[in-house]
């Protein structure tokens, strides 16, 4: 048996128990052994709750359990998901987070400290919530082939934008706070939709995938970041009259000095791009390499079961080389190589 603890009992957190459960049999003939959540650290109570039992509040009673040997970190913000997850590597447990904002601000530091300490930091629910996305990237491209990646990275705001071009096109008034009422109603944005809609969000995992597609990590308050609040009715507008759509789009190349660019903001895409086609809360991803050409990631961006199934895999790929860990990944650090001048329009032109 091979036992694990969640760190947050959120949404995210809720759905990997879900799917753990739901799928144990078929998970356990993949790995070759069963997974058992031992604990799950949450300051909340869940009365009623099928794991209420194995709910705890103090993250030191997994620390020293050396039978729990993977630590999924699902919190959310900075601290304490670092400092918690800093701890686990260096006591030599395996490390699976979804926290994006822990991933760009130190994943470095993260992978650094479990090479050294024989253990592994998986990453897949981070970027593109459902979306096998993270892993391709890691082990699936030539090395040194990609040299540019945009996409798509926040489905709230992607969802806010293709409802103002739907009310453009039909010719109907355009009101951006309407749009943010309506996918707040839906679920799609949060009460404070702040982080979404000035773009931190996608700021923070344009971060990641850059370091996923160079080795070379850039912190997200280094990167330019423009939000969508700026947006009008008649960017719209004009927009839809010449066939282009309105996306925020976060994009990242490596140029031929070595420095890196990476950028997030609204811009006008054509319709031969195909990130113009993805519309209401999907993401996408488009890959670009010199010799593969452009390879697309499509699919739910969020979400409690699509992107609990991204933490699911890492589990399930942790567990399956229990005792024969692949090497680890490494990134550096290359905020002094940051540039904010793009090489080309790339096909977007940034509003």
């Amino acid at each position: 048996m091979i036992n694990i603890a969640l760190l947050g009992f959120g949404v995210i957190g809720s759905g990997t128990a879900k799917v753990l459960t739901d799928s144990s049999a078929e998970i356990a003939a993949v790995v070759g052994d069963d997974i058992y959540i031992k604990y799950i650290v949450d300051l909340r109570d869940f009365p009623g709750s099928p794991f209420e039992s194995r709910i705890i509040k103090d993250f030191n009673i997994v620390l020293n359990d050396p039978e729990v040997q993977i630590v999924v970190e699902m919190f959310g913000g900075s601290h304490p998901a670092y400092d918690y997850s800093l701890a686990a590597l260096r006591a030599g447990k395996n490390v699976i987070t979804s926290n994006k904002e822990v991933v760009s601000n130190f994943g470095d530091e993260l992978l650094r400290e479990a090479a050294a300490h024989g253990c592994r930091y998986l990453i897949e629910a981070s970027v593109g919530g459902g979306i096998p996305l993270i892993r391709p990237l890691s082990t699936s491209f030539v090395p040194g082939d990609i040299y540019e990646i945009a996409g798509i990275l926040n489905g709230t705001t992607n969802y806010i934008l293709t409802s103002m071009t739907e009310a453009a096109i039909r010719g109907k008034p355009i009101y951006m706070k309407e749009c943010i009422a309506e996918a707040q109603r839906l679920g799609y944005a949060e009460r404070d939709p702040s982080a979404d809609v000035e773009g931190v969000d996608a700021c923070r995992k344009i971060s990641i995938l850059t370091a996923l597609a160079f080795g070379k990590l850039v912190s997200p308050d280094r990167i330019s970041t423009k939000g969508i609040t700026g947006i009008t009715a008649e960017d719209i507008r004009s927009a839809v009259a010449r066939g282009n759509q309105v996306k925020l789009i976060g994009r990242a190349a490596k140029l031929a000095d070595g420095r890196v660019y990476a950028s997030v903001a609204p811009c006008e895409v054509p319709p031969s791009c195909p990130l113009s086609h993805v519309n209401d809360v999907f993401n996408a991803v488009l890959v670009r390499g010199r010799a593969l050409g452009d390879v697309i990631f499509y699919g739910r961006g969020a979400g409690s079961l699509p992107t609990a199934t991204a933490v699911v895999s890492d589990i399930i790929d942790i567990a399956s080389n229990i005792g024969h860990q692949p090497s680890q990944i490494l990134w550096e650090r290359a905020d002094s190589l940051y540039t904010d001048k793009a090489p080309d329009d790339g096909g977007f032109v940034m509003l």
